[in-house]
């Protein structure tokens, strides 16, 4: 059967239902939006703390790539957010807001908050904060290298390799699906 490692965004429902039903036929795939493997970890972290400091904090997402990114928030961001959103029951597209301007009036408790920067070289950094009274947690990946893309995807190949036919994710490649947040 067909193997395949998918790094990218934007997928439409009708691609994943096509990817889907090709991997009940005998194909496997690793589809995910960032082929890091930290970045990854910071998925399943993320999923575990949210609920674990709960509604008294605050979520603030901020991204920055390149001067020469198109897209904003990333597609790593966005998949933070989302993960974020199910982890504390949220819904992402009604939930989080894209940046700040003006009198906006004050942050609401179930809101996230997304922040994209760009300029230079920066090849992908992503921190989520979780802030409240008195302190503030801050979780980050730093990629400094396109390397780890690449590292990343020779462990989704050598994965697939072994599986069966399915349709996976870097959260089954690097055996945290048990503490990540579900699609």
């Amino acid at each position: 059967g067909v193997s395949l490692t998918i790094g990218t965004t934007g997928l439409s429902m009708e691609n994943k239902g096509t990817l889907r039903s090709l991997s009940e036929n005998g194909a496997r795939f690793v589809c995910t939006p960032n082929m890091s493997v930290g970045v990854n970890v910071l998925f399943a972290l993320c999923a575990q703390v949210a609920p674990l400091l709960g509604e008294d904090y605050d979520i603030e997402v901020v991204e920055m790539h390149h001067n020469q990114k198109k897209d904003a928030p990333s597609g790593t961001a966005e998949r933070l957010g989302e993960i974020l959103a199910t982890a504390r029951g949220l819904d992402y597209a009604d939930d989080t807001r894209h940046g700040r301007v003006g009198m906006v009036g004050a942050r609401t408790r179930q809101e996230i908050g997304m922040h994209s920067l760009r300029g230079g070289d920066v090849v992908g950094d992503h921190t989520v904060i979780f802030a409240t009274q008195g302190e503030r947690l801050e979780l980050t990946h730093k990629a400094s290298s396109r390397e780890t893309f690449a590292k990343g995807a020779l462990r989704a190949v050598k994965f697939l390799a072994a599986a069966r036919p399915g349709l996976y994710d870097m959260q089954n490649v690097l055996g945290l699906d048990h503490l990540a947040a579900p699609d």
